[in-house]
């Protein structure tokens, strides 16, 4: 019988299988525990019904890039997974993004953390956050820049409604692997000097995609982000 009669579930689970095999060479190729690494699925314009599935196979955090689309999913769908905001977020948006999320991966500046703060307080919830770095210095993404990124750390650490635990970066748009590992392993830096700040808690170092998630590993990760390796094209 099909798993929640999703017809994509055969190839999400080849595709999983597939997927950890490649976080295993890489995490031998580089030293690194294979347990370490969570895998996160960006179901960016995926229907609630592949979240389903992805579920069932065993993940259990969600990643999603659009507040309004992933807020008629998660009504869908009720409290099946941890969801992560992987995109952008803006201020006014705050509100609903802490409704709905357990975790903003996108937090890239002390206005945007205080809003997050507020609204959270309201609402007597605690959403754990991560600090976006822009540690590829590429114009077309957010982030923080990483020279000002420990002073956001030290200024973020401590809100109420917040726990934050960790770093994020998207590595840049490049076939270069040198100039990708340098980037990423900027923000290891900073993570790791974020642990001095922060402690116990902030132990997620959210970096690397389908393309690029073996560098990722490399220099440290322990998540990596990923929508085509699983589910292929996705759909228009």
């Amino acid at each position: 019988m099909p798993l929640f009669g999703d017809p994509m579930k055969d190839d999400i689970s080849n595709n999983l299988t597939e997927l950890r095999g490649r976080i295993a060479e890489a995490c031998e190729k580089y030293e690194r525990d294979a347990n370490d690494i969570t895998i996160l699925p960006i179901t960016k314009k995926w229907p609630a019904s592949i979240i389903r599935t992805v579920v069932a196979s065993g993940l259990h955090e969600i990643g999603e890039s659009r507040v309004q689309e992933a807020e008629a999913k998660i009504a869908e769908l009720g409290p099946i997974a941890r969801f992560h905001l992987v995109g952008h977020l803006q201020s006014n948006k705050a509100a609903k993004a802490v409704a709905l999320f357990d975790v903003i991966q996108s937090v890239d500046s002390l206005k945007l953390a205080g809003e997050i703060s507020r609204r959270a307080s309201e609402i007597n919830r605690t959403i754990e956050c991560l600090i976006q770095v822009n540690s590829s210095g590429e114009e077309s993404k957010y982030g923080v820049a990483p020279e000002a990124a420990l002073d956001l750390i030290r200024q973020v650490n401590g809100l109420p409604a917040i726990t934050l635990i960790g770093v994020m970066a998207i590595g840049p748009l490049t076939d270069d692997e040198e100039r990708i590992r340098a980037s990423f392993g900027t923000c290891r830096d900073i993570f790791r000097q974020g642990q001095d700040i922060v402690g116990d808690p902030f132990d997620t170092l959210s970096m690397g995609m389908t393309d690029d998630f073996p560098l990722a590993i490399a220099e440290g990760s322990t998540l990596i982000r990923v929508g085509t390796a699983l589910f292929g094209s996705r759909p228009d």
